[in-house]
């Protein structure tokens, strides 16, 4: 791995790139191992960003490269005055360099793309022309005939998008398309851990986020290797998990494991009872009995299902009120003098 000489752009923060022109779009591209890519990518955006007919900023999160990607990027610099780069100190993944330049961005919209060129940047303006004309909060791109494996990529990702949109209500064809365009408050209010990336529209949409879907080219990759397989297929299921517990049950966990853990009492006092009946009544000796155990087992495990949900509840609490943080989101506040609330 080479050593670089960090030049102010790579390594300020957010607060150093004050200024007084409001920028209209931020482009977020993580980027790993492109090195192939990163120049046709910032020509393409540039030609794009000039189109917009507003201020642009091209943010590239380098998400600790190998290859000579920095140092490319690095000598677009001069050329390129609207690109910055942010080094992050090793390989994350994608939704940690997804988090990195949320966090810099400075645009009223946030772009996203991915850095291997099979999303067409082109696409991107009409998408910020819906965004200016239509009360929307996200627009998520759906690739129209993929130019991917069908096995390894277009199947896995097929089904992630039904059990998603089972699980979450958010019927969105294509999560895994990374042209999405937020608005920047949106964007910026949803926690990334993990690889949560791809949930981002659900996610919002806890905070009642209004989410359109929009058909979008998709290309072939013609530098670099694909950095998908299907082993992520597994990852998002253990993700969709996160996902379904915050969407439903983040602020009332004891509904969650209280509900279950009272069954699992309930089913346990039957089975003690019917033990019971046959121990007292009928003369039955029930302690060398399997059902003896598995009653003991199904009480315990319904108290401490209980107990879990009772310490989530109070956990839920400190993070609500440590940081004050109010369990709701106001869309609007109408009055006689704001009957339609435009001015919220």
């Amino acid at each position: 791995m080479q050593t670089l000489t960090a030049s102010p752009e790579l390594t300020a923060s957010p607060s150093a790139y004050a200024s007084n022109t409001a920028i209209g779009v931020s482009f977020i591209v993580p980027v790993y191992n492109e090195e192939d890519n990163v120049r046709p990518l910032v020509e393409e955006l540039t030609t794009v960003g000039k189109k917009l007919n507003r201020p642009y900023e091209l943010i590239l999160v380098d998400d600790g490269s190998k290859d000579t990607t920095v140092k490319r990027l690095q000598a677009l610099l001069p050329e390129f005055p609207e690109l910055r780069v942010v080094c992050l100190k090793r390989n994350f993944g994608q939704t940690p360099a997804t988090a990195a330049g949320f966090a810099q961005a400075r645009g009223k919209y946030i772009v996203t793309l991915d850095g291997d060129l099979q999303n067409d940047p082109s696409e991107v303006p009409k998408l910020i022309d819906m965004m200016d004309t239509e009360e929307v909060d996200i627009i998520q791109g759906w690739r129209q005939a993929r130019k991917d494996n069908a096995v390894m990529r277009k199947l896995p990702s097929a089904i992630a998008n039904w059990l998603i949109a089972q699980v979450t209500g958010v019927h969105v064809h294509d999560n895994g398309c990374s042209l999405k365009v937020y608005r920047a408050e949106i964007a910026k209010d949803v926690p990334l851990y993990g690889e949560m990336h791809r949930f981002i529209p659900a996610l919002a949409s806890i905070d009642g986020a209004i989410i359109k879907e929009v058909p979008v080219q998709h290309r072939e990759r013609n530098a670099g290797t694909s950095k998908y397989g299907i082993g992520r297929t597994f990852k998002v299921l253990l993700d969709l998990m996160t996902v379904l517990l915050m969407k439903r049950f983040f602020t009332r966990p004891i509904h969650l494991f209280g509900r279950a853990g009272m069954m699992l009492i309930g089913l346990a006092t039957l089975i003690g009872l019917y033990l019971a009946y046959q121990k007292f009544l009928l003369g039955f000796s029930i302690g060398n009995r399997p059902l003896f155990v598995l009653d003991g087992l199904l009480f315990l495990t319904g108290v401490q299902l209980v107990s879990t949900g009772l310490i989530a509840e109070i956990q839920v609490r400190t993070y609500y009120e440590s940081q004050q943080k109010p369990i709701y989101k106001i869309k609007a506040v109408l009055s006689v003098d704001n009957p339609t609330g435009k001015a919220c």
